[in-house]
This record gives structure tokens, C-alpha cells and sequence, in this order.
């Protein structure tokens, strides 16, 4: 009886002695693993936080530095090329420079102008030079530097002003109003038929016309064949006189005043350039010329329908300024016109040759 009462004290001993001890590690447990996950949920919460703090930081880093400079507060370098000094060339780039340093602000835009001096070769050397410079855009003033700058560069954007007929120039065949290269610009066309029709206004009897230009300007050529279809469909004969260079005009208008009893110049920069030659040879014979723009009447012609040159060099400004600060993509720029038009007369000449002049006009000053 004992033995088994001793045995059985001895058995409930050593059950509670392991449910004290399996108590006691349970007990000792419960709190590291509470501490761990609060200090776990602790530190992700400060993670978070600094991760939000960082991202603020960065965005209000981005915004300041947009704040601090803006795209129109750069300064950029426009190179300008221009085919000769004439008074209508002279317009346009007069129009571009005001039109830029209108929207850029003083001191944000440098122009690199250049005067090529009538020569092609003039013009290919400068284009490369804008291009080692490393420019920000071209401005070409006139078809000859057009495609010299074009074939100095693919990817600077290229603006052109005073060109006529922009496919013509740079050889596209089939013409949508963009480019789709890295060229856009401005063009001094004024609307042939209507210059055909002054024609016939003015001169109601004419019986044959003579088409003066400078074979080597591909603008030029394109404007004596439309011309001529006007001349055509009002059943007046016509003749070309085409002239190389400056060297050959004063015998190619000598032989035109032989034959024709009015002359027509389109937009051409090399009678531009030597009106006074022209005007020395028709005004004796008594010839009268229509004229493609303003400069060449002033210098001899009776009348024109003529643009503003001034004009069309400010949009072209208007389009560097879309291109360099707003991104335009230059690629699908359509070229644009001259936003209107302005019948005029050279009261002196119209004097000389007895040319009467409708009220609607307006005279060019000298």
C-alpha cells in the first residue's frame, strides 16, 4: 500500500512539474513574438513614409527645374542665308528676325546672317558652315539657298522664305503642302492667273507677250508655264526669253522689245537684282512690264500684284518659333502664303508710257 501511494505522489509530481515547465515556455515566448511584429509593422510604416517623402522630394525637384528654365529661355543660334541684298529678300528677313525676337524676348536668339552675293557656291559654303556650328535652325532666304541647305543637312530644321513653288525647288514630285522632310518655310507665290488677268486689264489689246526670266532659277520656270496657260486660254501668243546669268540681259530684253508689245517677270532674283539694266532697255522702246512682285516694279515695271515680303518672313518666324519652343514636328508643316495681296503701279513709269491706272491700285513708294 505504500509503495503504490509513494509511486502515485511521485507519478502527479512529474505531471505538474511538466505543465509548470510547459507553461513557463509558452509564457516566455508570447512577448518576443508580439514585440517582433510591432516592431516589423514599424519599421514598414517608416519605409513607406520615406519612400513618399522621396518621391515628393524628387516631383517638386522636377517642377522647380522646370520653373527655372523654361524652353524659351534658352538662347538660340538661327543661321540666315540670304541669296543677294534686294529690298524684297531684304523684307523677309527683316520679318524673320522681328517676329523671333518678338516671341523669344531680347537676348534668347542669336542670327548668324549671311549674304551669299547672288552665288550658288556662296550658299553651299555657308549652309556647311551653319551645320559644323551646329545651329538651331536655318533660315533660307531665296531657292538657291534652300537647296544648298538642303543638301548640307537632313535633320536641323530648315525654314525657307521667298521661295514660289517649294516642290519645284526641291524636286517633289508628288507636292501636299508638307515636305515630309526636315524643310518647311514660307512662298512668295502671288496668284498667277490674277497677274494674267492685270495683264489683260491694263493692255486690252496686246498681241503678243513676252516672258522674261533667268533660265537658271527652276521658281522662275514654273511660273512662265503657268503663266502661260492664262495666256493661252485667253488666245495671246507668247514668247520666252530666258537669260543665263545677269551678263546676258540687256541683250535678251533688247531682242523681247523687238518683238512683244508687253513683257512679263515673275518672281526671279536675278532681274530683281538688275532692274535698272531691264528698265534702261524697255522704258526707251516703250514696252511696259507686269511685274511677279513689288521690288522688280518699282525698278521697271507699270504694275504688280504683289505680297508683302515683310509678311511672309514674319510667319516663317512664327514657324521657327513653333518648331524650337513648342515641338512642331517640322516633317508635316504645310508651306504657307502670303495673307494677302496688293494691286500697285510705278507712277513714274506709268507717266512716262501714258499708262492709265484703275482707281484700285495702290502706287509703290520710291
Amino acid at each position: 500500500m505504500k509503495k503504490k501511494a509513494l509511486a502515485l505522489l511521485m507519478t502527479t509530481a512529474m505531471t505538474a512539474a511538466m505543465l509548470a515547465g510547459c507553461g513557463s515556455d509558452d509564457s516566455a515566448q508570447a512577448p518576443a513574438e508580439s514585440g517582433t511584429e510591432e516592431t516589423s509593422e514599424t519599421t514598414e510604416a517608416e519605409e513607406s513614409a520615406d519612400e513618399e517623402s522621396t518621391e515628393e522630394a524628387a516631383s517638386e525637384e522636377t517642377a522647380s527645374e522646370e520653373t527655372e528654365a523654361p524652353a524659351a529661355d534658352q538662347v538660340y543660334n538661327i543661321g540666315i542665308c540670304q541669296l543677294l541684298e534686294h529690298p524684297a529678300l531684304d523684307e523677309a528677313t527683316r520679318g524673320f528676325e522681328e517676329a523671333l525676337t518678338e516671341l523669344l524676348g531680347e537676348g534668347n536668339v542669336n542670327f548668324d546672317f549671311q549674304n551669299a552675293q547672288g552665288e550658288q557656291t556662296n550658299c553651299a559654303t555657308i549652309c556647311t558652315q551653319f551645320v559644323t556650328n551646329d545651329v538651331d535652325l536655318i533660315l533660307a532666304n531665296a531657292t538657291a539657298p534652300l537647296q544648298a541647305a538642303a543638301a548640307a543637312t537632313n535633320s536641323i530644321p530648315i525654314l525657307g522664305t521667298s521661295i514660289t513653288d517649294y516642290a519645284t525647288a526641291l524636286d517633289i514630285a508628288d507636292w501636299t503642302g508638307a515636305t515630309g522632310t526636315n524643310i518647311s518655310g514660307t512662298s512668295d507665290l502671288a496668284p498667277l492667273e490674277e497677274q494674267e488677268n492685270m495683264l489683260v486689264e491694263l493692255f486690252p489689246d496686246v498681241k503678243k507677250v513676252g516672258i522674261l526670266y533667268c533660265s537658271a532659277e527652276a521658281n522662275s520656270v514654273y511660273q512662265a508655264q503657268v503663266f502661260e496657260q492664262y495666256l493661252e486660254e485667253d488666245g495671246i501668243e507668247y514668247e520666252e526669253y530666258t537669260a543665263a546669268d545677269s551678263n546676258e540681259i540687256q541683250s535678251v530684253v533688247t531682242n523681247a522689245c523687238e518683238s512683244c508689245d508687253v513683257l512679263y517677270i515673275p518672281t526671279d532674283n536675278t532681274m530683281a537684282a538688275n532692274t535698272e539694266t531691264v528698265n534702261n532697255v524697255a522704258l526707251p522702246a516703250g514696252v511696259p512690264i507686269i511685274a511677279g512682285e513689288e521690288g522688280i516694279c518699282g525698278g521697271c515695271g507699270v504694275a504688280t500684284l504683289s505680297i508683302s515680303y515683310y509678311d511672309i518672313g514674319y510667319t516663317a518666324g512664327e514657324m521657327a518659333y513653333d518648331i524650337l519652343v513648342n515641338g512642331a514636328d517640322i516633317t508635316t508643316m504645310d508651306v504657307k502664303f502670303a495673307p494677302q495681296v496688293t494691286k500697285e503701279y510705278n507712277a513714274s513709269i506709268c507717266e512716262t508710257l501714258g499708262v492709265t491706272i484703275p482707281d484700285d491700285y495702290v502706287a509703290i513708294e520710291q
